[in-house]
């Protein structure tokens, strides 16, 4: 299940125009990125939680088919549901009765990970439930988790299991793997967050969730500034995509660029995007498919959504262009 349900306040105006996890980049959405991923990893089957904006998601991967795959959508009318909610009222799709572990992604990250190690890990621990833990390289994600010597949670928001010595502090990468019981200690009601009350429940139990720990690339786009980084992450090959429909780097074939346009790299250029005379991209200039840059407008560490026109400089920013109008 990819969790996409969310407001995505921190990114502002962005998400007036689309859901966080429809967020464009090197010309996939992230939840396209996300599911691209999974189809590489041999999943063929998955649902996908909708709220604001739901639309827009359905209608860029539809039921899956061009995938190659078969896609559910759970529409959450009126509040979300969070993370637990979320997952309760998706139990149908995801549980068949046939105990198979149910692997759950958020929405909002681009990441490397193998999914055979993790379930490797998740099996041999033998615990309800796996979640994938990596260094908090940032220092701003709490530091709350920790690792014991037995593979499991040691410490869990800022709690201890007696008789443990906890590793360094890690941070909760928003990927996790679990038994299907382990639903059955969500409420029915009062705080819906998957983590506050199926992983504390199971934590104070004394066995903890298992920990499967990631060294890959990693990133979440909350904010503007983090969605821009990880535009230029990509562009700048930090991050393995062999998932990829394409190349990601570059300037698309069916493209117009004028003569004259300087490009500066690494840049992508979208299909069919024109470029004018005298315009200058990059360096890490992302141009949507069927975007318009201006004669001798700048574009650097700037995207311009797919479909604009852009007739200013653009310089560490974004252009989305207008919010959908109201039904």
């Amino acid at each position: 299940m990819i969790l996409a349900a969310g407001f995505g306040t921190r990114l502002g105006p962005l998400t007036q125009v689309r859901p966080k996890p429809m967020l464009p980049i090197a010309g996939a959405s992230l939840v396209r990125w996300s599911t691209l991923w999974l189809r590489s990893q041999g999943v063929r089957e998955l649902v996908i939680n909708l709220h604001h904006l739901g639309e827009q998601i359905e209608a860029d991967l539809g039921d899956g088919s061009e995938l190659g795959m078969k896609i559910h959508y759970s529409h959450e009318a009126g509040k979300i549901l969070g993370t637990g909610g979320g997952l309760r009222q998706a139990r149908p799709w995801l549980d068949d009765g046939s105990g198979a572990p149910i692997l759950v992604l958020n929405g909002k990250i681009m990441f490397e990970l193998e999914l055979a190690d993790l379930l490797a890990t998740h099996r041999a621990r033998g615990s309800e439930a796996t979640m994938v833990l990596r260094d908090d390289a940032e220092g701003i994600w709490g530091g709350s988790l920790a690792a014991g010597e037995d593979g499991r949670l040691a410490t869990f928001l800022g709690e201890t299991r007696p008789g443990t010595q906890p590793g360094p502090k890690m941070m909760f990468t928003g990927i996790h793997i679990f038994e299907p019981r382990f639903l059955d200690r969500v409420p029915d009601e009062g705080e819906q967050c998957i983590v506050r009350t199926a992983y504390k429940s199971l934590f104070r139990e004394g066995g903890g969730p298992a920990v499967h720990r990631s060294e890959g690339y990693w990133w979440e786009h909350s904010t503007p500034e983090r969605y821009l980084q990880g535009i230029r992450s990509v562009l700048d090959g930090r991050v393995a995509l062999p998932h990829a429909p394409g190349p990601v780097v570059g300037v698309h074939a069916s493209a117009s660029v004028a003569a004259d346009v300087r490009i500066e790299g690494p840049v992508h250029v979208g299909p069919g995007a024109r470029i004018e005379a005298g315009a200058v991209l990059g360096p890490y200039a992302q141009i949507g498919a069927g975007a318009q840059v201006g004669a001798g407008v700048r574009v650097r560490n700037a995207a311009l959504w797919p479909g604009q026109r852009l007739e200013r400089d653009l310089i560490d920013a974004v252009e989305p262009g207008p919010a959908p109008s109201a039904v």
